[in-house]
């Protein structure tokens, strides 16, 4: 088995990572489970963990796992983040420009450059897919869409001059503001997409019932262990939803209104 939380494990974070899996590892053994990794997998891409038939412990992006992953992965439970744009176990994304450009609402983009992480991921491209359709009257909204691999390679093209917008989900952006404050400083929030749920915590199709309820009783207990306040706030976790949506009714929902506008893809 293997254990990955590839999603936000910026180096300064990675410490609370581990902190945080270590606590989980200890009670699941405590709770008999057998051959639970002693630590977190970081050799592997976030695509590749979740396509682990072993992955005992993940997290993944709603979007990506509603259209390509539905059937490797089952849902743990959906965290909650402490950040502004989060409310409850939804999360928003942040529309972002340079600090001095003279864009004042998303409109004044329109023919301009654009830069997403990733093709399917539902913070950097559905979130923004939505807020951009009402306004693209069906047709190309921007000059040019590519792809930088990550949400900060977005923001570090922006900073730079080589984009001009990009959608960050705002818990990358919250981290970025502790962490990489010279680059956030040559950015500015323009605007704020629809919420959807944040990331999930996953595993493996083949975990059991049993298992799947071991993994959510132990995962409640250690975001509410006094002990463990610090790594929390590190990681900026509030608590989870044990009650998260296998059918991802609301990523689903604004794939299905952007369509609605004739806005298929972010263009």
């Amino acid at each position: 088995m293997i254990a990955a939380l590839p999603m936000y494990d910026f180096p300064e974070l990675r410490e609370a990572h581990d902190l945080l899996w270590a606590a989980i590892a200890r009670r699941l053994g405590v709770a008999g489970v057998a051959s639970v990794p002693s630590q977190l997998t970081r050799s592997l891409s976030h695509r590749a963990t979740w396509m682990h038939p072993g992955l005992l412990f993940g997290q993944a992006c709603e979007y990506p796992v509603s259209k390509s992953f539905r059937e490797r992965l089952r849902i743990i439970a959906t965290p909650r983040y402490q950040a502004p744009g989060c409310v409850d176990a939804s999360y928003r994304s942040a529309i972002v420009v340079r600090k001095q450009d003279s864009a004042g609402s998303l409109e004044d983009l329109r023919h301009r450059r654009c830069v997403a992480n990733e093709a399917d991921s539902n913070s950097g491209m559905n979130l923004f897919r939505a807020a951009v359709a009402p306004l693209a009257n069906g047709a190309a909204f921007f000059q040019s869409v590519e792809f930088s691999g990550s949400h900060l390679g977005s923001l570090q093209q922006v900073a730079a001059g080589e984009a001009d917008v990009t959608a960050v989900d705002c818990v990358t952006l919250a981290h970025l503001q502790r962490h990489q404050l010279q680059l956030v400083s040559q950015l500015r929030v323009l605007d704020w997409t629809p919420a959807s749920p944040c990331l999930p915590f996953v595993t493996s199709h083949r975990t059991s019932d049993d298992m799947l309820e071991k993994l959510r009783s132990v995962l409640a207990d250690v975001l509410v262990d006094p002990l463990l306040g610090s790594v929390r706030g590190t990681l900026l976790l509030e608590g989870i939803d044990p009650s998260p949506d296998p059918a991802f009714t609301r990523v689903t929902q604004l794939e299905l209104e952007a369509v609605r506008w004739r806005y298929p893809q972010l263009q």
